[in-house]
C-alpha cells in the first residue's frame, strides 16, 4: 500500500472542490456525501474528473462512481486495484517522473 496515496487524494479533493479546510482535516473513512463532508452531485463530477486526470484511472459509469466515491479509503482502494497494487503515479510508470 502506498502511504502517500491517501494524503494525495485529500489534496486533490481540497484543490478540485476548493474546500475551505486543509487536507489533513479529512479523515480517511469520512463519508464524502450526506452526513460526512456534505458533497453533492456536482462535486461528484468534479471529483471523478480530478481522480481520472490525476491518477490515470477511469471511473466508467454511475454505479462504479457510487461505489468508489464513498470515502478517501474507497477511492484509494479503487486506484490501487486499477494500478494492480502499484504505488507508482502514471508518470512514474512511464518513466517520466
Amino acid at each position: 500500500m502506498d502511504d502517500t496515496l491517501r494524503p494525495h487524494i485529500k489534496e486533490v479533493l481540497v484543490k478540485s472542490l476548493r474546500l475551505p479546510y486543509p487536507p489533513t482535516q479529512i479523515a480517511d473513512d469520512v463519508q464524502l456525501f450526506g452526513e460526512g463532508l456534505g458533497l453533492d452531485s456536482i462535486d461528484a463530477l468534479e471529483i471523478v474528473l480530478a481522480i481520472e486526470r490525476t491518477f490515470g484511472v477511469t471511473i466508467g459509469d454511475e454505479q462504479t462512481a457510487k461505489r468508489v466515491l464513498q470515502s478517501v479509503n474507497t477511492i484509494a482502494g479503487f486506484i490501487e486495484e486499477r494500478r494492480g497494487g502499484s504505488s507508482k503515479t502514471p508518470l512514474q510508470s512511464l518513466g517520466r517522473a
